[in-house]
């Protein structure tokens, strides 16, 4: 998927993606990670979910990264909060305490940009990537994030029936790209209620993922 792809999607507000409540999921199984307050959790592509205030109200560290950058101002204004911007060498980045967002390519992102990363939490951006591009963003999250404990959310359905995204990543696929270096553990699995997009039937899937 481009960068373009992704601006029409906000601009025409087309983001089923975004919910209107935090989700449930994060709510389930976010002690699995085994965090404490004030370590460091990282959403990529995070657009302005309302798991980050649901995140900072538990006084975690949250950094996140989106491509769309009203995404990340609406975001700071559902927070009420007024970041500080700056630029680092590819990306603007918006800032206030212990909330960071960088705007611009997860690809782009180095390891010189990030803090120490404690976990991850991927709901909606390893399901947002075409197949071609998911093995690079596997490798990209494991040198940024040094490994850390992940949280990852997938669907499972026949994708002769409906391109994505969000796009149908099974369960082996998740193996295949984990495996060799975290323990898998498979938290959850369900059918999604009235089916992908109200269209086809699925499977969601939450996984923990610790490093070996």
């Amino acid at each position: 998927m481009d960068a373009e792809f992704w601006h029409q999607k906000w601009q025409n507000n087309e983001i089923g993606f975004h919910q209107n409540t935090v989700n449930p999921f994060l709510l389930r199984y976010f002690e699995t990670l085994s965090l404490e307050p004030g370590q460091a959790i990282f959403l990529p592509l995070c657009g302005k979910t309302l798991d980050i205030g649901w995140l900072l109200s538990k006084s975690y560290q949250v950094i996140g990264i989106e491509l769309h950058e009203p995404a990340v101002k609406a975001l700071f204004e559902q927070l009420a909060l007024v970041p500080e911007i700056s630029r680092t060498n590819k990306h603007i980045k918006y800032s206030y305490d212990r909330l960071t967002i960088f705007v611009g390519d997860i690809f782009d992102l180095s390891v010189s940009d990030m803090c120490n990363v404690d976990a991850v939490y991927d709901r909606a951006a390893l399901v947002a990537l075409p197949k071609a591009q998911r093995a690079d963003y596997v490798k990209q999250i494991q040198l940024i994030t040094n490994k850390a404990p992940q949280l990852i959310v997938n669907y499972e359905y026949d994708h002769t029936l409906m391109t994505g995204p969000p796009f149908s990543v099974p369960n082996d696929e998740i193996e295949l790209h984990f495996q060799d270096s975290y323990l898998l553990k498979q938290l959850y699995s369900g059918k999604v209620e009235g089916g992908m997009k109200g269209k086809i039937p699925a499977e969601e899937n939450v996984w923990l993922l610790n490093r070996k």
